[in-house]
């Protein structure tokens, strides 16, 4: 079990290094930063003075190694845009992301786990075809198309909700949270569901695809001719094995809300890292770009190691494979 975590753990690293050497790579392709740092009235002398001061005049292997040093120690360097540093920006921005992350995560699991399971459990009942029929909205429809839909239905037609921002938020430490007023609750609603309407109805349709598997299997056939309930057939028996092959789709998924946060940050002008990677890319602020897309991979791998770590904890067949390989 330690050979496998510390194996895993440095394919991790592995990976986060190459991550952060093709986006520093793609990233001297975007433009020139100090085009849009100096005015028309530049002089070569400021050019080339701003140039050394950033750092930009020097090779790119030590550009780039220069900021792994950094990012090693949570230092990103100073934003082009705004002169400031980089994680002091992000600490600000993270609260956002994360709370909307946070809810659209909750909703996706809970309302996927279960509306799969009951779709499974009922699947030629009426009320199970209409959520698999209403299901390919979620899957068809682009994000941003559902936030403008969401948006002109219940804040243009019906005002219910507000159609952009956060709302009034609290400070509780360092940390900005809008869970506890109800402007703050209010417009997460909108944005929650658009981010996580799309991952719900992917984890829902892969559930009850792997519970119908799982309820054709013989020892099903034996549990209920042995006369077990119906009910602890299919909660005790089928969905334990059903969750096995599901927690690594489930746990990618989750990941990919904090990626796919950028499009709904933006439709709902929500002030999270996502809109603030956006800004980034349109006044080429390369250390903010750099810094997002770290923490995207940092993520994303650490998602990744935890899923691993869980399917190797809850899949027996893993660890027996793996002892026989170590004999």
């Amino acid at each position: 079990m330690l050979a496998y975590i510390i194996r895993r753990v440095f394919q991790s690293a592995l990976v986060l290094l190459v991550v952060g050497l093709v986006a520093f790579s793609m990233f001297s392709f975007v433009g020139d930063p100090i085009d849009n740092m100096l005015g028309q009235e530049r002089t070569q002398a400021d050019v080339e003075r701003l140039r050394q001061t950033l750092g930009l005049d020097k090779p790119f292997v030590v550009q780039y190694w220069r900021f792994l040093e950094q990012a090693a120690q949570g230092n990103f360097g100073q934003s082009y845009r705004q002169g400031r540093p980089v994680a002091e920006i992000f600490l600000e921005r993270l609260p956002a992301t994360l709370e909307l992350a946070f809810i659209s995560g909750l909703m996706a699991l809970i309302g996927g786990i279960s509306l799969g399971i009951f779709t499974a459990i009922r699947r030629r009942g009426t009320a199970a075809n209409l959520i698999m029929t209403a299901s390919l909205i979620g899957v068809s429809l682009p994000t941003f198309l559902i936030g403008i839909l969401l948006i002109y239905l219940f804040s243009v037609e019906l005002g219910w909700l507000p159609s952009f921002g956060r709302g009034e938020v609290t400070r509780v430490g360092d940390w900005t949270t809008g869970f506890l007023t109800t402007s703050g609750i209010k417009a997460l609603i909108l944005p929650s569901i658009t981010l996580g309407l799309y991952q719900m109805t992917l984890i829902m349709r892969l559930v009850r695809t792997e519970m119908l598997e799982v309820l054709r299997m013989d020892y099903i056939r034996f549990a209920r001719a042995r006369g077990i309930r119906e009910k602890s057939v299919n909660f005790h028996h089928a969905l334990k094995n059903t969750l096995v092959p599901v927690i690594t789709i489930t746990g990618l998924q989750l990941g990919s809300i904090i990626a796919f946060a950028i499009i709904t940050e933006t439709v709902f002008q929500w002030p999270g890292v996502g809109l603030l990677f956006i800004n980034a890319v349109q006044f080429v602020d390369i250390p903010v770009m750099a810094a997002y897309l770290m923490m995207i991979s940092v993520m994303f791998v650490g998602i990744n190691l935890i899923v691993d770590m869980l399917y190797f904890a809850i899949d027996p067949r893993l660890r027996v494979d793996r002892a026989a390989g170590g004999h």
